[in-house]
């Protein structure tokens, strides 16, 4: 198990992309990681948008990026809530400015472009929302999955072994701590 000991942050919120979820999460777990769902404080579960729910360990507001290894924010319609909380982007920030692996899929990387963390960076994500990914600074490339430096992105739910093998990858390799 490749991550036993490392802390990972899951954000969570209303709407979320089920798959986008569940399998990075649960490929985690796989590799021995002590996973935490931090929601947004709206709730103490959310509901995928295809049914599944998600229970809370805690709120964005009562954790510190010091905590983690890394942060994962799924896609759906959840980073357009995520993105509204000043707690969420200090978290996104401060884990990006402590070197911690930031994982996105999808829509996810709105969270990052309110985090305001994309200037000069090279990302992917859905095409949706490309032109947000471009006019917040960032390259975006249109592959499965895209690493530079501590940020690993990728698209949809098609692309989720190839993210999972790189986030595992990534946070593995990654010694940053804060």
């Amino acid at each position: 198990m490749t991550l036993t000991g490392k802390r990972v942050a899951v954000l969570a919120e209303a709407n979320y992309e089920d798959l986008e979820l569940w399998y990075p999460l649960l490929r985690l777990r796989e590799e021995g990681a002590d996973t935490f769902v931090v929601g947004t404080g709206s709730s103490s579960s959310y509901m995928g948008k295809h049914g599944l729910p998600i229970k809370v360990d805690a709120e964005a507001d009562t954790v510190d990026a010091s905590q983690f290894d890394a942060i994962f924010v799924p896609g759906g319609w959840a980073p357009d809530r995520l993105r509204r909380y000043p707690s969420v982007l200090r978290l996104v920030k401060n884990a990006d400015e402590q070197g911690k692996i930031i994982g996105t899929i999808c829509h996810g990387a709105s969270v990052l472009i309110s985090a305001q963390i994309l200037k000069g960076r090279t990302l992917t994500c859905v095409k949706a929302i490309k032109d947000d990914v471009v006019n917040a600074g960032a390259t975006f490339v249109d592959q499965e999955v895209v690493r530079d430096g501590n940020l690993v992105s990728s698209r949809t739910p098609d692309d989720l072994p190839a993210f999972g093998a790189a986030l595992v990858a990534a946070i593995a390799e990654n010694k940053a701590r804060g």
